[in-house]
C-alpha cells in the first residue's frame, strides 16, 4: 500500500474503497485534474526536462530520483510530475503543504522518514508545492534530512529558485526548469480531453476556429486550456430537456469560437508582478527602446498596462533609460520621461497610458549615447581602483590661510570662447580618461561646436 499524508490526514491507496472514493472525487473533480496522466507515457512536452534519455525521465524509470526543485510558470506539468512519481515509485510519498505547514509539522515528518528507513529500509520523497512560500526557517528544516537523504526532497516552484530557495537547498538538489507548452502540446492536450474517458468521453466536437482561440488564450499553461475547454463545454450544451435528448440523437455536441469566447470573455496573457515574468517583460520594453524599435516598446509595455503593473515603476524605468541609453545625445529625452512618471503619478491608468506610450516612442526614436553611464562607471572605477589624486592648487578652496601660494586660476568667463586651455583633472589623468561622447544627436553636435570654439580661441 501506499499512503499520502497532509499533516496527519492518511489517506491508503489501492484498496476496494479509495477506488470508489477516487472514482466520487474524479466525477466532481475539474477537467484539469481528470486528464492529469499517471504515467510518463501520457506525459505531454518538457522534451528536454523528462524526455527519452534525460536524466529525470531516468532517474523516475528507474525509482533512483535524488532530490529535485521543479521550476517554471503554472501549468506547465510540476504537479503532474510530483503525481506520477507518487505513482511509479516504491518509496513513501509524502505531501506537504508550503502554505500551512510550520517548522513543526516539517520535523514531525522528517523524523517518521527517519523512523521509516531505520525500521523498513524504505525512503520517504516529500513533496513541497509552492516551496518558495516557505520561510527562512522552515526552509533550514529541511537542509539536514536532505543532505543525508533521510528524505528526498520534490519541491515545486513558479519562482526562480536561486532567488526565492535558500542557496543551500539549493546546492543539495538539482533544479529542472520546466517551459510553457507549445501550440502543438496544447492541441493534443485539448484533443485527448474531448475522447477520454476521465475527460469529456466523445460528447463534443470542437470546431478548427475554437480550439485555435483555445491554444491562443492558453499561452502556454495546460490547466488554462483545459478550463477553457471545460468552461467552453458548458456554454455548449442545449438547454432543456427535450433540446438535450434532441442533441443526443444528433451526435456529438459542436463547440463553437463563440462558446470559447462566451467562457472566457477576456484575453489576458500570463504575468507576475513579482517574479520572472515580471522582470522579463520590463528587460524586454528597455531593450526594444534601446534597440530604437517604437512598436516592440509599445506591445511590451502595453502587455505591462494589461496585467496592471504600476505605472510609476515603468516610468521610472523610463526615466533610467532617457539617462542611460539616450543621455546628451537628446537631453530632452530625460524631461519626456519625468513627466511621464509625473503623469502616472497624478493621473494613474487609464489616461496615463497615452503618456507612457508617447514617452517610450520618445526615447524609442531619439538617437542614442550611452556615455553618461560609461563615462559615470569608468570615473567610479578609477575612483575605487586607483591611487589616491590630489586636487591641482588652482582649483582648490581659496577661502584659507596660504591659499594666496596655490598658482592662478583661469576664469573662463573672462576668455572670448568662454573656454581657456587650464588642468582640471588631478596629475596622471588626462582628457577623455572617462568621457567618450556618442556620434548622433545634440552631444555630437556640442563636441563639433566646442572644438571650433577652442580653434578659434588658440
Amino acid at each position: 500500500m501506499r499512503r499520502y499524508e497532509q499533516y496527519g490526514t492518511i489517506v491508503r491507496m489501492d484498496t476496494l474503497f479509495s477506488s470508489i472514493e477516487q472514482n466520487l472525487r474524479n466525477q466532481n473533480a475539474p477537467l484539469a485534474a481528470r486528464m492529469r496522466p499517471q504515467t510518463l507515457d501520457g506525459y505531454v512536452g518538457q522534451q528536454k526536462a523528462v524526455g527519452p534519455k534525460s536524466w529525470l525521465r531516468v532517474a523516475i524509470e528507474h525509482d533512483a530520483l535524488s532530490s529535485i526543485i521543479l521550476y517554471g510558470p503554472a501549468g506547465t506539468g510540476k504537479t503532474t510530475l510530483a503525481r506520477i512519481i507518487a505513482h511509479t515509485t516504491h518509496a513513501e510519498f509524502v505531501e506537504v503543504s508550503a502554505i500551512t505547514g510550520t517548522v513543526k509539522d516539517l520535523r514531525r515528518e522528517i523524523e517518521a522518514a527517519d523512523s521509516r528507513l531505520l525500521a523498513m529500509g524504505r525512503r520517504t520523497i516529500l513533496f513541497v508545492d509552492e516551496i518558495h512560500r516557505f520561510n527562512r526557517s522552515q526552509q533550514d528544516a529541511l537542509l539536514h534530512a536532505v543532505e543525508n537523504r533521510t528524505v528526498i526532497l520534490i519541491g515545486a516552484t513558479t519562482e526562480n529558485p536561486y532567488f526565492e530557495v535558500n542557496s543551500a537547498l539549493n546546492s543539495r538538489s538539482r533544479i529542472i526548469e520546466l517551459v510553457p507548452l507549445g501550440d502543438d502540446d496544447i492541441r493534443t492536450l485539448v484533443r485527448r480531453a474531448l475522447e477520454s474517458d476521465q475527460g469529456l468521453r466523445g460528447a463534443f466536437a470542437l470546431q478548427d476556429d475554437a480550439l485555435d482561440e483555445i491554444v491562443l488564450m492558453a499561452g502556454g499553461d495546460a490547466r488554462a486550456a483545459l478550463t477553457s475547454l471545460e468552461l467552453a463545454s458548458q456554454m455548449a450544451l442545449p438547454t432543456g430537456a427535450e433540446a438535450q435528448d434532441a442533441q443526443a440523437q444528433a451526435g456529438p455536441v459542436p463547440i463553437t469560437l463563440e462558446h470559447v469566447r462566451e467562457a472566457n470573455p477576456r484575453h489576458g496573457l500570463a504575468y507576475d508582478k513579482s517574479g520572472d515574468m515580471h522582470y522579463d517583460i520590463i528587460s524586454a520594453f528597455i531593450k526594444s527602446m534601446r534597440g530604437s524599435d517604437p512598436d516592440a516598446a509599445l506591445y511590451w509595455l502595453a502587455r505591462m498596462i494589461d496585467a496592471g503593473e504600476d505605472p510609476k515603476f515603468i516610468a521610472r524605468r523610463m526615466m533610467i533609460a532617457a539617462s542611460e541609453d539616450v543621455g546628451n545625445a537628446d537631453p530632452q529625452a530625460l524631461l519626456v520621461a519625468e513627466a511621464a512618471f509625473r503623469s502616472a503619478e497624478v493621473i494613474g491608468y487609464p489616461e496615463c497610458r497615452i503618456n507612457l506610450a508617447q514617452a517610450a516612442i520618445y526615447l524609442s526614436l531619439a538617437p542614442k549615447s550611452n556615455a553618461a553611464e560609461a563615462g559615470i562607471d569608468a570615473a567610479l572605477a578609477e575612483v575605487r581602483s586607483g591611487p589616491r589624486r590630489e586636487v591641482p592648487n588652482h582649483l582648490r578652496d581659496r577661502h584659507r590661510p596660504g591659499s594666496k601660494d596655490y598658482g592662478a586660476y583661469l576664469y573662463p568667463h573672462n576668455y572670448p570662447a568662454g573656454w581657456v586651455q587650464q588642468q582640471y583633472l588631478p596629475d596622471g589623468l588626462e582628457r577623455g580618461a572617462f568621457y567618450t561622447p556618442g556620434p548622433r544627436g545634440w552631444e555630437a553636435w556640442r563636441v563639433d561646436a566646442t572644438a571650433r570654439d577652442r580653434a578659434g580661441e588658440a
